[in-house]
């Protein structure tokens, strides 16, 4: 393919045809028009529908009409965040997306400073994964803010927020993972391999600090005690997220590597990923195993043996009981490797659901000032607070895969990212 050199940079040249015509553009497209139905519902929902509001309400109090729009608002399914559930699937996707691309760069970053040279021929593609996700989460979580929510965050400087803490880090963190792309794909560059340590560095320092910022931005949400008592919650972001992130390598590495490494370069590289997902889900499992003995009684009971029973069961079978029983094994085939890596994917996802929707169950209000109690205005109508997804949150997340996807698929075009650092040596300029 004819290229041209920019900054030391091979960019291949290419027809916007082709791009679009390729299966994970494709791909990745109809996913996009899913997630645009999903935005202009709750765009219209947002900013075009009438507001009912109190005004309304004692303006006219016998009209039925308003009475039901009221309680629609209220307590309706209105393809909005809702009052009693703020915190709803877009979070949970946001977690996902975002939390696994920056465990891929986490994971890539401390392999090539370590020198491991599966990571080394590797990494290109690795990052430019990871760096997709979390170009997806930010997909997500920019649906979830509205207009104003957004514009407040760039004009009013509010250090002690952790919300506010995550714009500065983004700015920084993903300027770093673009330059540590650049020195991979400008390897020769003299330049280039004196500034890999540094960059790595800071690097793997701005993603620690990212679990942190996140970490204390659910902590400090007092009303909600299922996150302020979870032990050690950093700690728990980082390990679930390694975890899933060896498991989306481990199918990347099936697919897109499996041609170009040699047998047994490649059989090293899914052992290297299995041990690591394997070390990570017994870490897991364990924390699973005790972490409830130090949640708040109200939300241990709620998970463990209320209505999320089921969800929480069928998580710790998925995300760590399924891979345990397939990954434990030394010589097993690629087969049982690749059905683990799905299992801790579909499984860790739904640990997202309960991690973020369990804390729904129990919602607190300090509305006299004598402490956290249940809201009462909800009490006499529902024993546990849990709004389903609406459809439209649904297809903003299916919408997100479709972004994470096209990155890729654009920067792939762009880079030739998912080749071996020894076949891009051998390309030549033209």
């Amino acid at each position: 393919m004819a290229k041209r050199l920019i900054l030391g940079l091979e960019i291949n040249r290419f027809s916007m045809r082709t791009f679009l015509t390729k299966r994970t553009t494709l791909l990745a497209l109809l996913f996009l028009i899913l997630g645009l139905i999903g935005l202009v519902d709750v765009f219209h929902t947002r900013y075009l529908n009438d507001a009912v509001n109190a005004w309304d309400a004692a303006s006219d109090p016998g009209n039925r009409a308003l009475a039901e729009a009221m309680k629609e608002a209220v307590f309706g399914n209105s393809s909005e965040v809702h009052r009693e559930a703020p915190w709803t699937l877009y979070i949970v996707n946001y977690m996902y997306m975002l939390y696994t691309g920056s465990g891929i760069i986490f994971v890539v970053s401390l392999g090539e400073l370590l020198r491991v040279r599966l990571f080394e021929k590797t990494a290109a593609g690795f990052i430019t994964m990871g760096l997709a996700m979390i170009f997806a989460g930010l997909f997500t979580i920019a649906s979830d803010l509205n207009l104003l929510h957004i514009k407040a965050l760039f004009f009013s400087t509010n250090t002690k927020a952790a919300m506010w803490l995550m714009l500065p880090l983004y700015f920084i963190y993903i300027p770093l993972i673009l330059a540590e792309l650049y020195l991979l794909l400008t390897q020769k560059r003299t330049l280039a391999r004196r500034l890999t340590v540094p960059v790595l560095l800071l690097s793997l320092f701005a993603e620690l600090s990212e679990y942190y910022i996140q970490s204390s931005l659910f902590n400090m949400n007092e009303a909600r005690h299922l996150w302020t008592t979870y032990p050690l919650i950093t700690l728990y972001f980082l390990i679930s997220s390694i975890a899933v992130s060896a498991a989306f390598m481990m199918l990347y590495a099936f697919i897109v590597y499996r041609e170009q490494l040699s047998e047994n370069m490649f059989r090293s590289l899914i052992r290297l990923l299995k041990h690591i997902a394997l070390y990570c889900v017994v870490i897991l499992g364990a924390y699973e195993a005790t972490a409830y003995l130090f949640v708040d009684q109200k939300w241990a009971q709620i998970i463990l043996f209320g209505p999320f029973r089921w969800y929480f069961v069928t998580y710790l079978i998925f995300a760590i009981g399924i891979p345990f029983l397939l990954l434990y094994r030394e010589h097993g085939k690629y087969f049982l490797k690749m059905a683990a890596a799905v299992s801790i994917i579909i499984g860790s996802y739904l640990g997202r659901f309960i991690f973020v929707y369990g804390a729904n169950a129990y919602p607190m209000s300090d509305r006299f000032g004598t402490g956290y109690e249940k809201y009462g205005e909800y009490e006499p109508v529902l024993s546990m607070i849990f709004v389903p997804p609406s459809l439209s949150e649904i297809l903003i997340c299916i919408g997100s895969f479709g972004v994470a996807l096209f990155v890729y698929s654009l920067i792939n075009t762009l880079f030739d990212v998912s080749l071996i650092t020894k076949n891009r040596n051998h390309h030549t300029s033209s």
